[in-house]
């Protein structure tokens, strides 16, 4: 396989399983032994093996050998050899202790990582076209939510409305004024007035008596005559004596 298209493959199935900070150095100055070096970081073990596994099955489907793979065991750091390229995958802080891009690292090929930001703008890409599908399907949802409501409101039976309370007196109907109760007229009041009546009749109208004046003066009190005492006490010796009562 050319190495260019080995090296395409590689990137593809690297960034099928999400790999991260990918990087391919040109060794064709350092070693005979092989033409590229490709190293990538995995963040657990199961993502390690899935990055090995989808760069091998990728390899093989476009017509490439695969010489071995090594680290499967652990997957910390799983090795795949593929003759013209070797390809590390690495987790953090394994990439971090044994610092592999200061012994391959002088040429970078550029390849991949233009790739990466074509594939990433392909991908944002269709992300803005999807969105106004998606948001168009939300809409056709909320309808479809909607028409199903009203549905199942005209099926539901409906409640009779209750029937509003009657009053005995209406809301146009005015209260009554409150009236006091007047007094009778007096008895001599009233006398006076039928016998002014009457003499209205015979055309003689009745005259008012006059209250008699109270004398005015002192009360002199008048000794009686001796005369008198003296037959008022003869008339009570006369009287006889009464009994008095036993004990």
């Amino acid at each position: 396989m050319d190495i260019k298209k080995l090296q395409t493959a590689v990137v593809d199935a690297l960034e099928d399983v999400k790999a991260q900070d990918i990087k391919i150095y040109d060794t064709t100055h350092l070693t005979s032994l092989f033409d590229r070096v490709a190293i990538a970081s995995g963040t657990s073990n199961r993502q390690t093996k899935a990055l090995a596994a989808s760069v091998r099955d990728k390899v093989k489907a476009k017509g490439g050998h695969v010489v071995s793979v090594e680290g499967e065991d652990t997957g910390e750091w799983v090795l795949v050899d593929l003759g013209d390229m070797i390809v590390h995958i690495m987790q953090p802080a394994i990439r971090a202790y044994y610092r592999l891009e200061e012994i391959w690292g002088d040429k970078e090929v550029k390849m991949g990582a233009a790739k990466r930001v074509a594939s990433s703008a392909a991908a944002k890409k269709a992300s803005e076209d999807e969105k106004p599908a998606k948001i168009r399907r939300t809409r056709e949802q909320a309808e479809a939510v909607e028409a199903s409501q009203a549905i199942d409101d005209d099926e539901a039976p409906k409640k009779p409305a209750r029937k509003p309370r009657t009053t005995s007196v209406s809301s146009d109907a005015k209260p009554a004024p409150k009236t006091t109760p007047t007094r009778a007229p007096r008895a001599s009041t009233t006398l006076s007035a039928a016998k002014n009546k009457a003499a209205a009749g015979t055309g003689t109208a009745v005259k008012r008596k006059a209250p008699a004046k109270k004398a005015v003066g002192t009360t002199v009190k008048v000794a009686m005559p001796k005369s008198a005492v003296a037959s008022k006490k003869a008339a009570a010796a006369k009287r006889p004596a009464r009994p008095k009562a036993k004990a």
